[in-house]
């Protein structure tokens, strides 16, 4: 190894130095770079742009002219139909109008349903401070709010005449949305057991009967939906059409970072056992996992749409529907004694 160079000594210098000039050393200045051939560099075919996609400008082209085509179409309707003076024209203004007010009045409807949900969260989150923070002050502006919210239902003549009659007795902070819980919301949780309760058995038997799975699909997000709306109403907030998909939206996140959706199936497997299961046909179980889907929406739903948190009232979870809805499951006609037998 006699051509290799010897080392050089180590030496002092001074990093500000001029005559220290940076370059390649004499290792570096001994390789050579061999160039790739010209078969291995990647070309493009010449007269094709980068990117440019032709199936995109041949269906944007042509949406651009049936819409065109829509408008043209339109507007020939509209000034055929409208110049004429015989009952076909007087026919499509009364029609035309119809339509504009049908439209003014969902819109208002949807701006409605918006705000009442936006009431219900607001007077949420007002009730979880003064739960954290008691005051007596803050508790009845919150009492006052819920009762003008809750005020001529007749379903709830007797428990707002009873609430009002014992409020004149608390003067102690905290026992004032106590009062309120108990003698309001556990009512309403009643009702919105018996919706959320109805809505899981429909959707189990419609489940277990549909010979395709995309109706079964379908029909589960149209109860879901449904379900959520008549929850939110029954707490003072019935939403519009736009407003039952922000509150599937609010529900369905909420339930993801609790992590229901994924305790679905294990909910299942240790209320009705594996055994249990096993014995069930392919249809039932579908029906079984999507009437628990639809009993933790359900659940969801009623902890976004209830305007106070649970103080003394009994918590709503999903395990109270699915005893009553898979009560004759069990082929021994009992889930619970299953769910021992497998404990």
């Amino acid at each position: 190894m006699s051509d290799q160079t010897p080392p050089r000594k180590p030496h002092l210098f001074e990093p500000d130095d001029p005559a220290i000039v940076e370059g390649p050393t004499e290792r570096e200045r001994s390789i050579e770079v061999t160039p790739l051939p010209a078969a291995a560099t990647m070309s493009r075919p010449s007269g094709v742009a980068q990117g440019f996609g032709w199936g995109a400008t041949l269906f944007s082209a042509l949406g651009g002219l049936a819409a065109i085509a829509a408008g043209i179409w339109f507007a020939r309707f509209v000034s055929v139909a409208f110049g004429r003076d015989d009952w076909i024209g007087w026919t499509a203004i009364g029609l035309s109008a119809i339509a504009g007010v049908a439209a003014l009045v969902l819109g208002v409807r949807e701006i409605t349903g918006l705000w009442r949900l936006r009431r219900l969260d607001g007077l949420r989150k007002a009730a979880d401070q003064a739960v954290l923070k008691p005051d007596l002050r803050t508790e009845a502006a919150i009492v006052n709010r819920l009762t003008e919210l809750l005020d001529g239902r007749s379903e709830l003549a007797w428990s707002l005449a009873r609430f009002r009659q014992h409020q004149r007795d608390i003067r102690d902070a905290g026992e004032l949305l106590i009062l309120a819980d108990r003698e309001l919301l556990a009512p309403l949780d009643i009702m919105a057991r018996r919706t959320v309760m109805t809505s899981c058995r429909r959707v189990a038997t419609i489940t277990a009967m549909s010979p395709w799975a995309l109706i079964a699909f379908g029909f589960v997000t149209y109860e879901s939906l449904r379900m959520m709306r008549n929850v939110a109403a029954i707490y003072g907030g019935r939403p519009g059409f736009v407003g039952a998909f922000r509150l599937a939206r609010v529900v369905t996140g909420n339930l993801i970072a609790s992590g229901g959706v994924a305790l679905t199936d294990d909910l299942l497997g240790q209320f009705l056992g594996q055994d249990v299961l096993r014995r069930l046909s392919r249809r039932l179980g579908e029906g079984a996992f999507n009437g628990a889907l639809v009993a933790r929406l359900g659940t969801a739903a009623i902890d976004v749409a209830r305007p106070l948190p649970y103080i003394v009232a009994t918590p709503v979870r999903a395990r109270d529907f699915l005893v009553e809805l898979f009560r004759k499951a069990a082929p021994s006609g009992d889930v619970r004694t299953a769910g021992k037998s497998r404990s």
